[in-house]
């Protein structure tokens, strides 16, 4: 079982800056699948990024250019740069991995945008 915990979240203003952590309770290293994602009340859980272990990353078209996800296999660490923070980027989000085939998830961390 893999344990993840995500810290960084708060509230800011628009156009500013987020970094947020998810350290897991395991190496990193051999995991291809990580990923944020994030969700509003009432909606479903949308994808934000992922990164695969040889550092190849996607985002969703409403962050890129915007966001920056990252890994350090090192300290078992993603991260997920937030610049340019828009009031629609207000969610809870959640880092997730995937590892011999079940998927896990964190507690999540809140990120509000005021305008």
């Amino acid at each position: 079982q893999v344990q993840l915990v995500e810290s960084g979240g708060g509230l800011v203003q628009a156009g500013g800056s987020l970094r947020l952590s998810c350290a897991a309770s395991q190496s990193i290293a051999g995991i291809n699948v990580m990923g944020w994602y994030r969700q509003t009340p009432g909606k479903q859980r949308e994808l934000v990024a992922n990164i695969a272990s040889g550092g190849t990353t996607n985002y969703a078209d409403s962050v890129k250019g915007r966001f920056t996800m990252s890994r350090d296999n090192g300290k078992n660490t993603i991260y997920l740069q937030m610049n340019s923070l828009k009031p629609e980027d207000t969610a809870r989000y959640y880092c997730t991995v995937v590892r011999t085939a079940l998927r896990y998830w964190g507690q999540g961390t809140q990120v509000t945008v005021s305008s």
